[in-house]
Parts: C-alpha cells; sequence; structure tokens
C-alpha cells in the first residue's frame, strides 16, 4: 500500500471511529427534560404560585407544547430581562421563553423561532393624564432594565426620564406611590399587572404606542435542529388551533387582561 492510499485508510478509519458532535437537541432528549427560561412575575406570561412554587402562564403553554413535541419533560426555571441571553449563553437554560422581543442586536447573540406573540409598547398612566404621546414627553417613566422597552423609550422619548426597576412588579407599586408619571412596556404586560393594583380604577393604558414587538423563543446561535423542532411545534399549534386556545385562556374575553389576536403564527 503507498502513502497516499495509507493515509486514505487512516483517516477513513479515523472518521468511523469518531462520535458524532452532539448539539442541543441531542442533549436535551438524552437528558429527558427540557430546561426553560421564563418570567415569573409577569403575568399573564408568566407567574409564580407561592403555594405550590410552581410557574403559570401563556410563556409556560408553549414552552409545555414545545417539551410535548420533543418527548421530554419540562423545567422552567424563572429568569429575569437583563439575565435572559446570559443565561442561554451559559447554558443553564436549553430555551428562554419571556416575552423576549425579536431584535437585529439580539439576533448577533442567540438564534430566534418565528414570532408566537405580537404586541405594542404603550403606557400606564393614571386616569385622564394622557392624550397623546406629546404628554409623557418629560414625563418620568419606569420600565424593566434589560428590556427593549427601556432602549425604545431612551430613542423614542430622549426627553423623559427614565427609571430602571428589577421587575414589574416594583414599578407599578412606584406608579401607585405616585413616584412615576407613567410605567411603559407591551400592552399585555401593562393589562396584567395593572389587573393586580388595589388602586387599579386610577388607571389605565394609553392608547398611543411607541412601537410593534414581536414575541420569539431564543436558543443558542446554530442549533438549527433545535430552531427547527420549536418553528415546526410553533406551526403545528397554529394549524391545530392549540395557539388560539392559549391566547384565550390568558387573553379572552373572560380573562383579567381581554385583548384581540390580530396575528398568526409563521416560521417567520
Amino acid at each position: 500500500m503507498n502513502f497516499k492510499a495509507l493515509a486514505v485508510s487512516l483517516l477513513w478509519m479515523v472518521t468511523l471511529a469518531s462520535p458524532a458532535i452532539a448539539d442541543d437537541l441531542d442533549e436535551i432528549k438524552a437528558r429527558g427534560t427540557l430546561i426553560v427560561g421564563v418570567k415569573d412575575a409577569t403575568p399573564p406570561f408568566g407567574v409564580l404560585d407561592p403555594k405550590t412554587q410552581t410557574i403559570s402562564g401563556y410563556d409556560i403553554d408553549f414552552a409545555a407544547a414545545i417539551a410535548k413535541r420533543l418527548g421530554v419533560k419540562l423545567l422552567a426555571k424563572a429568569v429575569d430581562s437583563a439575565e435572559r441571553i446570559p443565561k442561554l449563553q451559559a447554558r443553564e437554560v436549553d430555551l428562554v421563553i419571556a416575552t423576549m422581543t425579536k431584535n437585529a442586536e439580539r439576533e448577533k447573540q442567540v438564534d430566534f423561532s418565528g414570532g408566537y406573540f405580537v404586541t405594542g409598547q404603550k403606557f400606564a398612566v393614571r386616569k385622564g393624564k394622557v392624550k397623546n404621546l406629546e404628554d409623557l414627553t418629560r414625563s418620568t417613566i419606569g420600565t424593566v432594565k434589560g428590556s427593549t422597552s427601556e432602549k425604545q423609550l431612551r430613542k423614542e422619548m430622549p426627553n423623559a426620564k427614565v427609571v430602571l426597576f428589577e421587575d414589574y412588579d416594583l414599578a407599578f407599586h412606584a406608579l401607585g406611590q405616585g413616584q412615576l408619571d407613567a410605567v411603559s412596556t407591551d400592552e399585555p404586560i401593562l393589562a396584567g399587572q395593572l389587573n393586580k393594583m388595589a388602586n387599579k380604577a386610577q388607571f389605565e393604558i394609553t392608547d398611543v404606542s411607541i412601537s410593534i414587538e414581536v414575541y420569539g423563543v431564543a436558543m443558542r446561535k446554530g442549533e438549527k435542529r433545535l430552531q427547527k423542532e420549536v418553528n415546526d411545534t410553533l406551526v403545528g399549534m397554529e394549524q391545530s388551533g392549540e395557539a388560539q386556545r392559549i391566547f384565550d385562556r390568558w387573553f379572552g374575553p373572560q380573562t383579567s387582561a381581554p385583548l384581540m389576536r390580530l396575528f398568526k403564527i409563521n416560521s417567520k
């Protein structure tokens, strides 16, 4: 056997002996558990039950559907807005389903599924105080740090004073105490938080919006097989009517945060 033939033969043997590199999908299935980062203080997307110590909500229902398709158990782990990408990159979670807006800046760091929820960023204010966006130009506005809401506020309302909080419970407490003129984030989050306020009748959500937000499921860069499984799950849920049923469960007319569903899920 000449040297060239020997080299080819050895390379072939090494290739046969080397195991295929496992990706995230393989690891999830081998583990038997899908670990998903979710919110636990952002109703109705995710809220912690203090008695059972379990998290439920719109996002958790989607996480459960993905886990079911993969044939594994679901472990929902609470993350705040600023932790979502770091915990994903540190491999503490496999996916993030936590009111996470898809945008170009984040897509440099993580990959996303198609959108599974579409909304707009609005403001919770005292009733009768705000009729248009100009009324808030120089206001003190609260939101959560590390969120797209913070970045959008700084971009669209440069003369406003933006006050940052760890979560929306704290922001709405400050609003109720008169420490803020408004809290700004996506409309369904505002509606869920407003419903929890003891003096909620004194507040309202403005009609004015400063952005359109599309939520996606985030995963580590390059995990194409996992991304396809997630997208196929989401599209299948739309086609079967399951996505509509989940929306109605959390945002239907009989809920505390009723909204119209003006979007359909696709793989984009």
